[in-house]
C-alpha cells in the first residue's frame, strides 16, 4: 500500500491527515542516507528536509554544522502559557550503516511491504522523527499552539556518541534549550501485551552510562619464527579473553524495581534469565539492564604472517547502570591487567529520572485514549540516547524515551535497532501520531 498525496496547495504537497503525512516523511527520511561511519555522518540533506517542512507551517530554524555535512536543527514553538516551562522534543538523523546482505529490500528505499514501512532508521529512529514533524505541522497548520513552549532538535551524530550533535549544541548553545524542564526521545513507549486486556508501554526513565574504550597492547617486534617473544596480540587476547568471560553482579535500580513490580516478576538472582524468560524478546532487553556489559567490538593489529607487530588494539563497548560507574571501572582494569593501555573513545555518565514523575501520568493518559487497556511501565535502556547530554542542561529535571507505538505482539521489535530488515508497522506510526497529538496538547509541568 502506498500513501497517496490528495491535493497540492503552494507547490506543498497535503495528505488527508497527520498519520498518512508521517509514514510519507518517514519514507522520505530514509531514502535520504545519512549514515555515520565512525563519525563520517552526512546529515545536511536531511536537516534541509526538517527544516523545510517545519518552515512551510511558519516556524524559523537554526542549523548548525559544526563539521561539515554534521548538521543539526533546532527551532521552538511558543506556547500560550508563558508561566509553564518548555518541553524539548528530540530526535537524531543520522543512521547506522546497512549492509544490503540479508536484506529482503533495499535498506534505504523505503520500501512498503506487508503493511510494514522498511528501510534503515524506520525503528531508529526516522519513525520519530517523521511523527514530531506531521503532528507538529498539523497542529500549526490549523492556527493552533501549545500550552508550553516546545523545542524541537533534530540532531546529528548520535549513532557515533552524539558529539558534533547534542554535546555541541549542549556546550555551545544551552541557550536554545533555556526553560526547558523535561525532555522526550527515543527508544520508549513501544507496546508488550502482559495479558488480552492488559497492554504495557514501556517508557525510558534511565539509561546505562557510556564506557566506550580503546584498549592498547605493546610489545618486541621480530620474526614470526621465533621460539620465545613477547607478543602484544597474545597478551591483548587473554586481556579481552577475561572481559568476555565476566560476569558483572546483577544490581536492581529504583527505575527496574518499578518495572518488576509493575510486571509482577520476582527475581532470582542466581539465574535472573529464568525469571525473565516469561518476557519472551523481550527478556534480551531487560536482562541487560540489571548488570553492567563490557563486549569487544574490533581488533587490530599486524599485517604479515611471518612479523611479530609491535602494538596489537581493540575496541570494547562497556555500558554500566547508574550508581556503577567506579566499581566498573576497577572491575575492568583488574581484568586487564597491567600490561594493558586503556584510553576512552567516548565516556557518558548514566542517567536516571524519576519513575513516578508526573510526566508519565499524562503519557499513561494520553495513551488510554487510543488503547484503553494501556498501562505506562518505566524501564532502564541497557543502550544511550542523546537524552544523557540535554540532562546536563541546567533547568533540565527529567528526561524520558517516549515514542508511542502499538506493535504487533509478535514482533520482535528490539531486535529492530541496527539489525537486518528494520521495519515499522504503518499502523503503528498512525497510532503514534494520534497519541502524541493529545500528549502534546496535555503535557504536565
Amino acid at each position: 500500500m502506498d500513501v497517496v498525496p490528495i491535493q497540492y496547495k503552494e507547490g506543498m504537497i497535503m495528505f488527508e491527515n497527520a498519520q498518512e503525512e508521517a509514514i510519507a516523511i518517514c519514507r522520505d527520511l530514509i531514502r535520504i542516507d545519512t549514515t555515520n561511519r565512525d563519525g563520517s555522518g552526512a546529515e545536511r540533506k536531511a536537516a534541509e528536509y526538517v527544516a523545510e517542512k517545519l518552515e512551510d507551517v511558519g516556524l524559523k530554524c537554526d542549523m548548525f554544522e559544526p563539521e561539515r555535512g554534521r548538521t543539526s536543527v533546532v527551532t521552538r514553538i511558543e506556547g500560550t502559557n508563558a508561566e509553564r516551562s518548555a518541553l524539548l522534543i528530540h530526535g537524531h538523523l543520522d543512521v547506522v550503516p546497512a549492509d544490503p546482505t540479508g536484506w529482503d529490500v533495499n535498506p534505504f528505499s523505503g520500501e512498503i511491504r506487508d503493511n510494514f514501512l522498511w528501510g534503515r532508521g524506520a525503528v531508529d529512529m526516522k519513525n520519530m522523527d517523521a511523527v514530531i514533524i506531521s503532528v507538529v505541522r498539523e497542529l500549526l497548520g490549523s492556527g493552533r499552539r501549545p500550552e508550553r513552549d516546545l523545542v524541537l532538535a533534530f540532531v546529528a551524530d548520535e549513532e557515533a556518541g552524539g558529539t558534533l550533535g547534542a554535546r555541541w549544541l549542549v556546550e555551545n548553545r544551552p541557550d536554545l534549550f533555556a526553560g526547558c524542564t523535561e525532555a522526550i526521545g527515543e527508544v520508549g513507549g513501544f507496546s508488550y501485551s502482559a495479558s488480552p486486556n492488559k497492554t504495557v508501554y514501556l517508557v525510558e526513565t534511565a539509561q546505562k552510562g557510556m564506557a566506550w574504550m580503546y584498549l592498547t597492547s605493546e610489545g618486541s617486534p621480530g620474526h614470526g619464527s621465533s621460539a620465545r617473544t613477547d607478543n602484544p596480540i597474545t597478551k591483548l587476547a587473554e586481556a579481552i579473553a577475561r572481559v568476555a568471560s565476566h560476569t558483572f553482579p546483577i544490581v536492581i535500580t529504583p527505575t527496574m524495581a518499578r518495572f518488576f513490580d509493575e510486571m509482577g516478576i520476582e527475581i532470582d538472582l542466581s539465574c535472573p534469565s529464568l525469571s525473565l524468560s516469561k518476557l519472551g524478546p523481550l527478556s534480551r532487553l531487560i536482562e541487560s539492564a540489571i548488570r553492567d556489559t563490557a563486549n569487544v567490538t574490533a581488533i587490530a593489529s599486524g599485517d604479515k604472517i611471518n612479523v611479530i607487530p609491535a602494538k596489537a588494539t581493540a575496541k570494547i563497548d562497556g555500558r554500566f547502570l547508574p550508581g556503577r560507574e567506579q566499581d566498573f571501572l576497577a572491575e575492568i582494569d583488574a581484568l586487564l591487567g597491567p600490561d594493558i593501555t586503556r584510553d576512552w573513545f567516548v565516556f557518558n555518565e548514566a542517567i536516571e529520572s524519576d519513575p513516578c514523575a508526573a510526566l508519565l501520568d499524562d503519557i499513561e493518559t494520553s495513551l488510554r485514549i487510543e488503547d484503553p487497556g494501556a498501562h505506562v511501565v518505566p524501564y532502564l535502556l541497557p543502550a544511550g540516547t542523546d537524552a544523557k547530554y540535554f540532562a546536563r542542561l541546567d533547568d533540565m529535571r527529567s528526561c524520558f524515551g517516549f515514542c508511542p507505538l502499538r506493535l504487533p505482539a509478535d514482533l520482535d521489535f528490539w531486535s529492530m535497532f541496527h539489525g537486518v530488515n528494520e521495519r515499522i508497522p504503518l499502523d503503528a506510526l498512525r497510532f503514534a501520531v494520534r497519541v502524541m497529538a493529545t500528549f502534546l496538547g496535555s503535557a504536565a509541568d
